[in-house]
């Protein structure tokens, strides 16, 4: 498979990165390493002298953007509007992303170890990648004394679901203890007093869905908001409903889709909540739209297309092609920043820099 490459003449791109003309520019010098000394930068190998092209290196790469660029290729999450969001997303390999606060993994991949903490688990659909790991995900929680975790899948892949569980159950002699819930598009379920979860419709190439989280909040009706305390009070031990139920939406997870999903009605609290977790599996014009979606899946110009549908507070981009490496989807990012007030990031661990 062929490997997008980066222009060096790109401006875009040597805003990102000062240094990577120098380095596309003199590719007949020895590899450079480099390491940290105390507070500054020490440039070793290569040639010698304070001049010529290692002076040019150093006077690229200050301390600052150095330390920032390392830690943005090995960074393994990051937070967002009061959320950790971690996992892996590599389109075709692995998807599996982690909220901790909501004590929630999104699809399973091949079961990283931080899913295993997760209570719950929304599936969006039934492709490997995206649901490989589940058999082991049950396992592994029940190996650790952790109380059954609740799945939820599309309503058509339930009974397979099941299935595919008796099999390893039969051949494993294990119990694999776990609530499975179907759950259709526009349901709600309840997983705690001020959390719902509803599904809504995405387009794959197969059946599949994402979800929104909502936090639930109670507000006091606009009739008895004159009242005081103690009249309140009255009120709700005679059983009056003196409070209105608010869903908010917290984080929206798409899975795979084709980028039909920013035109249904059915997206729309996806679209406005305050963290939109969304794939974009190709980012450039060596992939066509058509390409993307004839296999059910996203172009990022396609975002670019629909961006004003956004709403969102922030964007996570996911489940890159890995022909990709970080700068080029850190690049993407950019792009797409720049048409959006929603803060983009993107989701890069297991990815590769093309400096690594």
């Amino acid at each position: 498979m062929q490997l997008t490459s980066l222009n060096p003449t790109n401006s875009n791109l040597l805003n990102l990165y000062p240094f990577h003309q120098l380095l596309a520019t003199h590719k007949h010098h020895l590899p450079i390493q480099t390491r940290s000394v105390n507070a500054g930068v020490k440039v070793v190998g290569g040639g010698g002298g304070g001049s010529g092209f290692l002076s040019a290196i150093g006077r690229a790469i200050e301390e600052e953007e150095y330390r920032k660029a390392r830690a943005e290729v090995h960074r393994k999450g990051f937070e967002l509007e009061g959320y950790s969001i971690e996992g892996l997303s590599i389109g075709g390999h692995e998807t599996c992303v982690i909220v901790p606060e909501l004590k929630s993994a999104f699809d399973i991949g091949r079961c990283p170890s931080r899913a295993v903490q997760q209570n719950f688990l929304f599936i969006t659909h039934a492709h490997l990648d995206h649901i490989g790991g589940l058999p082991m995900y049950i396992a592994t929680r029940g190996l650790y004394s952790l109380k059954p975790p609740t799945v939820f899948v599309p309503p058509c892949i339930k009974e397979e679901v099941e299935q595919l569980i008796n099999i390893h159950r039969a051949m494993g002699h294990v119990e694999l203890n776990f609530e499975l819930v179907a759950l259709d598009v526009g349901e709600t379920y309840e997983m705690r007093n001020d959390l719902v979860v509803r599904p809504f419709k995405t387009h794959h190439v197969i059946t599949s869905q994402g979800y929104v989280i909502y936090s639930v909040r109670k507000k006091l009706r606009k009739q008895y908001m004159h009242l005081k305390g103690k009249q309140i009070e009255k009120l709700k031990k005679s059983g009056v409903e003196i409070t209105d139920t608010i869903l908010c939406p917290e984080v929206a997870f798409t899975g795979d889709t084709m980028s039909d999903f920013f035109l249904d009605p059915r997206s729309a609290d996806a679209l406005r909540a305050k963290i939109l977790i969304t794939e974009a599996t190709f980012l450039d014009e060596n992939v066509s739209i058509e390409h993307a979606r004839e296999h059910g899946h996203t172009h990022l110009s396609e975002i670019m297309e629909h961006a004003q549908w956004i709403r969102n507070k922030s964007i996570v981009l996911t489940h890159f092609s890995s022909r990709y490496h970080i700068e080029d989807i850190r690049q993407a990012v950019s792009r797409l920043q720049s048409r959006v007030s929603a803060k983009v990031v993107a989701l890069t661990e297991g990815f590769k820099s093309m400096y690594s």
